[in-house]
């Protein structure tokens, strides 16, 4: 069991274990964004930054069924950091904002050596929630749209060069529109934040399934994190209706594999910690 979970395992409740916690109609979700683990300066302009904190946030209430309605945000920042600056993180955050009809209701500043953001997401289910521990034996599985791009773009400034200003690194893509129409025809769901091969695993562990692969993934399709795509299952008898959900939003469904009886194992590698 790698570090991550069994930090969320000292906390064990009916609330936690999937995107965002489900609280009657509500559902809050939270993520932290910080320089050296999530992006290095250079990397992404601070409007970028601000931008993905949110988005990336975004991403996991959409996951749930959600949607998104206000935001608090936690501001580590250096005391050297200029108005100037403070004003293009503004930016970022209220281009998000505008994006998704979100409003900033609160939050907290101090001081710290390094950019850090932290931002809880307060969502209202637009019809039932979907979980990530509802797959189904026999359920297909897929994910929405092209992996890889993200980890092409980690890649490329890690070796010194410099991304296009919509790739996917900095600019992920949710998915909203073909996810809160199919969601109906859903059984689980998650977005993919950390590899697809390693929330595939979280998928299958949480619904105590297997996996059966019907078209194996390439190694950057598995292991590209931060795509934030929509991995999820559905039974095949919906497959008509999830393919027209798909082509009315112009969404590129990727069916690669089936849920199983027993038990799915995660060779990724771990990396938050």
């Amino acid at each position: 069991m790698d570090k991550e979970q069994r930090i969320i395992d000292k906390f064990s409740n009916s609330f936690i274990g999937d995107d965002g916690a489900v609280v009657g109609k509500w559902v809050y979700s939270k993520d932290l964004f910080a320089q050296d683990s999530h992006f290095k300066l250079g990397w992404l302009s601070l409007d970028e930054i601000a931008y993905k904190a949110m988005i990336v946030n975004i991403s996991d209430a959409i996951a749930m069924n959600a949607v998104p309605k206000y935001a608090l945000l936690g501001l580590g920042l250096p005391k050297k950091m200029s108005e100037a600056e403070i004003s293009l993180l503004h930016k970022g955050f209220k281009r998000a904002c505008d994006e998704f009809g979100i409003t900033i209701i609160g939050g907290d500043t101090i001081s710290s050596d390094k950019i850090f953001i932290s931002v809880t997401i307060i969502s209202h289910l637009s019809g039932k929630a979907v979980y990530r521990n509802s797959a189904k034996t026999g359920d297909l599985i897929a994910y929405t749209g092209k992996l890889g791009e993200s980890l092409k773009g980690l890649k490329s400034l890690m070796r010194g060069a410099q991304i296009g200003k919509n790739s996917r690194f900095k600019k992920p893509k949710l998915r909203a529109k073909f996810f809160y129409s199919a969601s109906k025809f859903i059984s689980s769901a998650m977005d993919i934040s950390d590899g697809l091969e390693t929330d595939l695993a979280r998928l299958a562990k949480a619904s105590k399934k297997g996996v059966k692969f019907s078209k194996k993934p390439t190694k950057n399709e598995l292991k590209s994190g931060e795509e934030y795509e929509m991995l999820f299952t559905f039974s095949a008898k919906n497959l008509s209706r999830i393919e027209n959900e798909a082509k009315k939003a112009r969404v590129k469904i990727n069916i690669f594999g089936k849920i199983t009886k027993g038990r799915y194992k995660n060779h990724a590698k771990q990396h938050h910690f």
